[in-house]
Parts: structure tokens; sequence; C-alpha cells
């Protein structure tokens, strides 16, 4: 097994956990939160599916980017959120149910939207993404959807004993995520540091800050929904991008130090936009009601 090989393994192993862990505690109506509310489903697949993807290819009419790092853009503005993000949603006061029915709707979204999304950008923009839609699937089967149904489905046969698990588990997954991210940070260092000088390092923060405004702009009214919104469209899952450089262009470590700055970056501007709404979430918490 190559050294890529197991870096995705032991992302795919931290993502597993950590939406295992969530599935004991998850109930059907919050997987099916999203899709019973065509509005606020509608802006949340144009913010995630439409908005996104043209962000992460327009700099390259700019920068003249590697076509490897192209596709490692393209692949994270197609691929959905990633679990850690219902955790990170929680704390800036985001709305717990939207958060997961996100992650389930557009997991299973992407299991279609990503192939095509993918060959319509190659016409719209003329260029050649290699994709290698079975791998795509299976990761996403093994890291959200099997593992939140199989954490659902132990919480209906042992409730009492599912809830003591599912905060342990959560935390080996986010232990396990930032273990590998900081050792492939490591290892990658060098590769990192000469994308800083490209435009990849802007583009990136680009990426991360639009994904932010968009999100929150089209989360609605309530605050609870921008903050998940505004992370979830910023946010993405690098397992299935590094899922594709493995396959595409398994001997480019160009791929994966873009992948591993994009997690920096996004880790970078998100903390102090939930920073910022915790802050208005406590602030909205502590005003007086104007009816009492």
């Amino acid at each position: 097994m190559s050294a890529q090989e197991m870096i995705v393994l032991a992302m795919q192993a931290s993502v597993m956990a950590t939406v295992f862990g969530f599935g004991l505690t998850a109930t059907l109506d919050d997987m099916l939160y999203v899709v019973r509310r065509p509005r606020r489903f509608a802006r949340s697949f144009v913010a995630m599916f439409f908005v996104m993807p043209i962000v992460a290819i327009a700099p390259d009419k700019t920068f003249e980017f590697r076509h490897e790092i192209e596709v490692a853009l393209v692949a994270l503005a197609l691929s959905p959120v990633p679990p850690l993000l219902l955790k990170k949603g929680g704390k800036a006061g985001g709305r717990a149910s939207y958060a997961l029915g996100l992650l389930v709707t557009m997991a299973i979204l992407s299991l279609v939207v990503l192939p095509l999304g993918m060959r319509l950008l190659e016409l719209v923009f003329d260029r050649s993404f290699a994709l290698q839609p079975v791998a795509v699937i299976k990761v996403i089967l093994k890291s959200i959807i099997l593992p939140l149904a199989a954490g659902m489905a132990v919480r209906v046969l042992v409730s009492a004993t599912a809830a003591r698990f599912a905060g342990p588990l959560v935390t080996l997954g986010n232990l396990l995520l930032v273990a590998v991210a900081l050792l492939v940070v490591f290892n990658s260092r060098n590769a990192i540091m000469a994308l800083i000088g490209n435009g990849t390092l802007l583009a990136i923060a680009v990426f991360v800050v639009v994904g932010l405004a968009a999100g929150h702009w089209l989360g609605g009214p309530e605050l609870e929904d921008r903050v998940v919104l505004g992370l979830s469209t910023a946010s993405r899952h690098p397992g299935i991008a590094l899922t594709l450089a493995s396959f595409n262009y398994p001997n480019e470590h160009g791929v994966t130090a873009a992948i591993m700055l994009y997690l920096l970056v996004n880790i970078a501007l998100s903390m102090p936009y939930v920073i910022w709404q915790q802050r208005r979430a406590a602030a909205t918490s502590q005003s007086p009601d104007p009816a009492a």
C-alpha cells in the first residue's frame, strides 16, 4: 500500500468514526430536515453545487494552475460537506437538524452531481477532468451513508448504550483526522510552500471566503441556518478529492499539497466566522423579549 493510499484510508476511517458517532444520536426527522423544506433545499443546492464549482475554476483564467491543481479544486467544490462540520456548526450556534440533514442530502446527491458536474464543467470551460465515478461512489457510501445508517440502526436497537458511545466516537474521529492532517502537512511542507507563490493560496482563500459569504447570504433570515449553510458551502470532503487524485495522478504530490493547504486555509478563515456567529448568537439570546 502506497503512502497516498494510506492517507486516504486514514482520512476515511476518521470520517467513518465521526459519522457513526453522529448516527448514534440522529433521528429520521434530522435526516429528512432539508428535503421536507424545498426552498431551503434549493438555496443549499445553489450555494454548494452551482456557485462553488464556478468559483473553483474561475481563477485558472488568471493564474493558469497546473492541471492537477485545478482538478483538486473542482473536486473539492463538487464534494459533499465533511462530517466534522456538524460539530463546528453546533459550536457556532447552527441548527443541528439542518446540519445533519444537509450532510445526508448532499452526500446522496453528490453520487450523481459530482460525475455530471465534472462533465458539464468539461463542456462549458473546455477542460478535461479525468474521473473515476466508481471510486467516488465508494468513498461517499463508505465514509458517510453506510456509517450513518449503521449508527442509526444501533441507536434503534440499543438507544441507551448508543448515546454513551456517541461522544467518544466523534472525538476519536476528530483526533484521527487531526493526526493524519498534521502528518501529511509535515511531510508535504515543501510542496505546500511551493504553492504559496503561484496563486494557489489566493485561489483557495477566495474559495473559502466566497463559500462562507454565499452560504451565509443564501441561508435565509434565521441566524442558525445561515451559520450552517455558510460553513457547509466553504467546507468540503477532502477524502473524495484525495481519492480522485490517487486514481488520476498517483505520482503527483502537488494535488495532496493543495488539498492540505485547503484544509489549513479553511480552518484559519472559518474560525473568525465561527467566533463572530457565536457572539451574535449570544447577543441575540441575551436580548430582552419585546413582547415581555
